[in-house]
């Protein structure tokens, strides 16, 4: 892992293997007590750890990482002050560890392993960035998002209870966002699945060419509500269920007169009829209405861009 960020020299990768130590932890192990000085820094295999404080004697997430992130006090790193967090196990963990005074040698003595660092500590200190940012943004809403979303896998994963605290929020909250959530994920699955029976139906089947095709012989062959059906057409396709078959009639009616041979045998207003339009004056409202000319003026582009 370390050699992806930087080629490192072999001495240096035997002096890590001398100097790291492997633990393995249970659940709810206290790595490190608030107000200690923290002397290591540690590398997850496996498993999950939280920073925790506590202030007004209530217990505070501050940050959870899991398997493939290092971990350390950020307020006490090397151990100079005392830490204002405790470092706390999630979860049974496999950690590497690294005596601060390990660390300081290497750094003496392998270039190399200052740029590591350095690379380590940056994005140690983004995804801190990151965890600030996570409370400081929006509602409860906005910040259960912006986690699920930058942090994929962890809600599924982790203690509600402890997201909950590390998004500032009560359990109850973050429960009742996540099942808002949940329902308008379902909710947005549904409406592709009737887009998809819609499209399948309209198009596809060329229903539009029927010329009494309605809104409610639609619900029926769908086996749906007219008010269900009416939602989508106005809040997914932006357009009354009219304008969207018109547009399909009108759609197919270009490509036929953009065929020289179908307008030999047909006239514009005999296709209109054939695509479904009832009457003459509906195909030209509707024509001009989506395309913005007229059929016949339509047609004299297709003219002039074929000479």
């Amino acid at each position: 892992m370390l050699g992806a960020i930087y080629p490192i020299s072999k001495e240096l990768a035997t002096a890590f293997y001398e100097k790291t130590v492997s633990l393995k932890v249970k659940k709810d192990t206290i790595l490190l007590k608030e107000g200690e000085r923290c002397q290591y820094m540690y590398f997850i295999k496996r498993g999950a750890m939280m920073g925790q404080t506590i202030h007004q004697q209530k217990e505070i997430v501050t940050y959870i990482s899991i398997d493939n992130e290092f971990v350390s006090s950020i307020s006490g790193l090397h151990g100079v002050v005392p830490s204002q967090e405790a470092i706390i196990a999630v979860e049974d963990s496999e950690l590497i560890a690294m005596h601060n005074d390990d660390l300081q040698e290497l750094f003496s003595k392998y270039f190399d392993m200052n740029y590591l660092f350095r690379v380590m500590v940056e994005q140690y200190y983004r995804d801190a960035q990151e965890r600030t940012h996570i409370i400081r943004v929006g509602n409860a809403k906005e910040r259960y998002l912006y986690f699920v979303n930058t942090k994929p896998g962890y809600i599924e994963r982790l203690p509600l209870h402890l997201v909950a605290s590390m998004l500032d929020m009560k359990l109850q909250t973050l429960l009742r966002v996540q099942k808002q959530h949940q329902l308008s994920l379902q909710k947005d699955r549904e409406t592709e699945d009737w887009c998809a029976k819609i499209e399948d139906y309209i198009i596809m089947q060329e229903a539009f060419k029927t010329t009494d095709l309605s809104l409610e012989k639609v619900a029926y062959t769908l086996s749906s509500s007219t008010h269900k059906l009416s939602a989508i057409f106005n809040n997914v396709y932006k357009m009354t269920f009219a304008d969207f078959v018109n547009g399909q009639r009108i759609k197919s009616i270009q490509l036929q007169m953009a065929d020289t041979e179908a307008m030999r045998n047909f006239t514009i207003e005999a296709l209109a009829k054939q695509t479904g339009f009832a009457s003459r004056s509906a195909f030209y409202n509707a024509f001009k209405k989506i395309v913005g000319v007229s059929p016949a003026e339509y047609r004299s582009t297709l003219s002039s861009s074929s000479i």
